[in-house]
Parts: C-alpha cells; structure tokens; sequence
C-alpha cells in the first residue's frame, strides 16, 4: 500500500534578497515502508531535495520542474508550496510522474530503480525552459533532467542564456545514476557540457569513481576546472569534502559523525547548504566567488557537511530547518543548535 507523504507545515515569509532559482526534475520516491512489500510515496528528485532544503535554510527559492497533473505531482506541488517555494515557473504537465522505487543495502545505502519512459520530468520545451526568473542570483541545474533528452538541450540553452551576462552564479550536480546513464564514455560527455556551464560544481566520489575510473579525484577536479568551473566540491561520505580551486592547492574538509539511518538525500542537503553559505558570506555573482578566499569557502563546505550529517540521521530526504539568528552575523558557522526539524518545536 502506498501512503502520500505528509508536507512540512508553510514557514514564515522569507526577508532573503537572493533569489535561488532549481531546475530539473522532481520525482516519487517509492520508499519501503511498514509491512514487506508496503511503500510510502515520498516527494524527491535531487533538484526537488535542493529546492526543499534550501526553503528550509530560509532562502527565497523558485522551483522549474515540470509538475504532472495527477495525483504524485499534486504531491509534489503541494509539498513544495507547503515549503514557501515559489512555483511560478513549474508548468502543469500533461505526462505521468517519474517513479523511482528505493531499496537500501545494509549499511543504509540507497538505490534506485527508475520508471521514466515518457514521463513529465524530460519533456521540457523551448518556452519552459525559458522562464528562469530574470532576478535570479544563482541557478542550480543537474541531476537526470540535465542529461536526460528531449529536455534537456532545452535547460542548457536556458542556462547558457543566464551564464553570458555574468551576473547570475550557476550551480551544477551531475548526481550520477549508472543504471540509467550505464555507458561511462556517453555519460561524460554528457556531465562534462554541465560542468562547463558552470561556475561551481558539486559532485560525489561515487560519480567521478564511476565516470573517470582510471582518475584520482584530484585529476578530476583539475580537468572540471580546464573546463571552466571555478570551484569544484568533490563529497566524501564520512571522510568530509574536497574543494578544488584554480591555482590553489586542494583543500580536504573533515567529516561528521552521525547515526545513519538512510543517506537520501543527504547530497542534496549538502548542495543546498554550501549554496546557501554562498548567499549567507554574500558570494553570488561569478567575480565575488572568483575572488573568494579559501577560508570563507572551507567554512561554507564545513556548513554543508553538518546539513547533510543531520540529514543522514533521518528517514528520506528530511533536511533541517534554519533557526533564527538575530544575534549572530549571517557569515557565522552553522551549529547544530542554529537548526531543527520539520516534526521538532522551534527554539
């Protein structure tokens, strides 16, 4: 039996300035729950999980994901509008819902199976991709929708007209699926357009082990960066992150301990607080983050690194909420008493 995912109650209006824009899909989790062979249908997609997360961490969010008209994407639609994200520009999509049922190893690692034939999620035309919000600050793109066709020539045209005037940061994940990519050689044609349309990029070890398995991480870093991205952060589980700069020596962050109970989401909630630690230390444009320090960025990846850890000590993708900080300077660490949960009181 499946049983609809309960939305996150609206949080209060958000003073943020910066508008972070998400583009890409936004899928059904078909999650193992109660009884063998029950299902809970849970709301995700890694742009989704971004969005959300980001929502959380109290910034202004838009959302461009194409949303079904049934059932699932009445799901996904009124669990991000519970959330305070902006759907102005998530068209109404005839097509059926993209399903991914999730099964967990025993060491709470999640896989995927995808059902996506003719779904809403890679259908994007000309015109929707087109309708990125003008005051933008950053755009984050990635994951399926970013490699999937026949949309996604229509997001890189979009993201390739928000990148040429230099005001906009754009943000890419390739969030690598084998099981759908399954050719390596295809796979980094296809993640090596995203990455040098970019200006950051985040990816796993597990994706650049399986697109580059005759690299290193380190010859991986330096061949996204060749290719036009100004920062690259490579995740590392529980050993922390790499961050990769041009010339500059790579910096490893350490990781956090946390009592695992999936890792859903736990790269989205990553994504979506380095970015926020961007907005928060006022690195939003491409010249401001080209002119970042080292150690104003390893504090923003050390932000990210708490998010997701919490993450992980969840069920699903399940990112903390932001607490207010009226008292502390919007530049100051993430601590784990600056953040809640969805299903805790505040304060």
């Amino acid at each position: 039996m499946t049983e609809p995912a309960e939305p996150t109650p609206a949080p209060t209006p958000r003073a943020d300035p910066f508008l972070v824009t998400v583009v890409g899909e936004a899928l059904i989790d078909l999650v193992p729950h109660g009884d063998p062979g029950g299902f809970r249908a849970q709301p995700g997609g890694s742009p989704f999980n971004v969005a959300i997360g980001l929502a959380r961490l109290g910034h202004r969010t838009s959302l461009m994901a194409r949303l079904a008209d049934n059932a699932f994407g009445r799901i996904l639609r009124d669990h991000a509008a519970a959330e305070g994200i902006d759907l102005t520009c998530a068209p109404h999509a005839p097509e059926p819902t993209t399903l991914a049922v999730v099964s967990m190893n025993a060491d709470a690692q999640a896989s995927y199976d995808f059902y996506f034939n003719g779904t809403a999620d890679w259908q994007w035309t000309a015109a929707e991709a087109a309708l990125v919000p003008a005051d933008t600050a950053i755009l984050h793109f990635g994951s399926l929708a970013s490699w999937t066709p026949p949309g996604d020539e229509h997001i890189h045209a979009a993201v390739r007209e928000m990148r040429q005037p230099g005001r906009t940061l754009i943000s890419y994940d390739p969030n690598v699926r084998p099981v759908l990519l399954q050719d390596p050689v295809r796979a980094r044609e296809a993640v090596e357009r995203g990455v040098g349309a970019a200006h950051l990029v985040k990816a796993s070890r597990e994706d650049v082990e399986w697109l580059y398995p005759a690299a290193d991480i380190e010859q991986v870093g330096a061949r996204w960066l060749e290719l036009g991205a100004m920062l690259v952060v490579i995740t590392d589980g529980p050993h922390g992150a790499h961050m990769f700069q041009a010339d500059a020596a790579r910096m490893t962050r350490p990781g956090r301990k946390a009592a695992v109970a999936d890792t859903v989401g736990a790269g989205d909630a990553f994504t979506a607080a380095l970015l926020g630690a961007l907005l928060r230390h006022g690195l939003h444009t491409p010249e401001l983050l080209a002119r970042s320090s080292p150690t104003v960025l390893a504090a923003a990846v050390d932000d990210a690194i708490l998010v997701s850890a919490l993450t992980c000590e969840r069920v699903g993708a399940d990112p903390p909420i932001a607490l207010p900080r009226p008292n502390v300077s919007a530049g100051a660490p993430l601590t784990e008493t600056d953040l809640r949960f969805s299903d805790q009181p505040p304060g």
